[in-house]
């Protein structure tokens, strides 16, 4: 397996692992937004050097405005911790990843998997709203102007100039609208996702 053809387990692994991530590190989230974005990584600049005199005053072109770094703001793992302990509790999802299935037949984890799908789809859908970012349908030809929201879509391929860009939608992409995480009493330990369990 190469680092271009990840399997699907490995998929979901690295998948959830870069969602929790994102939710509790601001910066890691702001450096994903900047990735998806196509945005490079800024390197330091020397500073323009100072034309030399010339015989006749030549007016200098202003600099061009320096792009204004985001704030970023501390995320608490609050609700990350939470929504993990729903995933757990509905879908068995972290004893699921938790587990090495490197000694499983594709046909067990597929039956592992179908019940770690329909938990994690219930704790989804009654927690969260989710629409697709786009409403056309994949594998629809469609035109992004100039000034789309480069956080919303992400170009792939073969990309070079500047937009309108005309191409494929390969995949619609998710939008969450809305979330119900339930309330925390005050001393609540999000800390443990799935206390132990001590049969008598």
């Amino acid at each position: 397996m190469t680092d271009s053809n990840v399997s699907f387990l490995g998929r979901i692994s690295l998948a959830v692992g870069t969602f929790f991530s994102i939710l509790g590190d601001g910066e890691f989230a702001a450096r994903v937004q900047r990735l998806r974005a196509g945005t490079p990584f800024a390197a330091p600049t020397a500073p323009a050097a100072t034309p030399a005199p010339a015989a006749a005053p030549i007016a200098t072109p202003a600099p061009a405005p320096q792009p204004v770094a985001p704030t970023l703001k501390q995320a608490t793992p609050d609700a990350a911790l939470q929504l993990l302990g729903l995933l757990q509790r509905d879908a068995r999802f972290v004893d699921f990843i938790q587990e090495d299935v490197a000694g499983y037949s594709d046909a067990d984890i597929g039956a592992a998997a179908r019940v770690v799908h329909g938990g994690c789809r219930t704790v989804l859908r009654e927690h969260f709203t989710i629409r697709p970012v786009r409403d056309e349908a994949e594998g629809s030809r469609l035109t992004l102007a100039e000034g789309f929201d480069a956080a919303a879509v992400r170009l792939t391929g073969n990309v070079v100039g500047k937009a309108p860009f005309t191409g494929t939608l390969s995949h619609r992409g998710w939008r969450v609208e809305d979330v119900r995480l339930p309330k925390l009493a005050e001393r609540h330990d999000t800390k443990v996702i799935a206390p132990a369990e001590v049969e008598l």
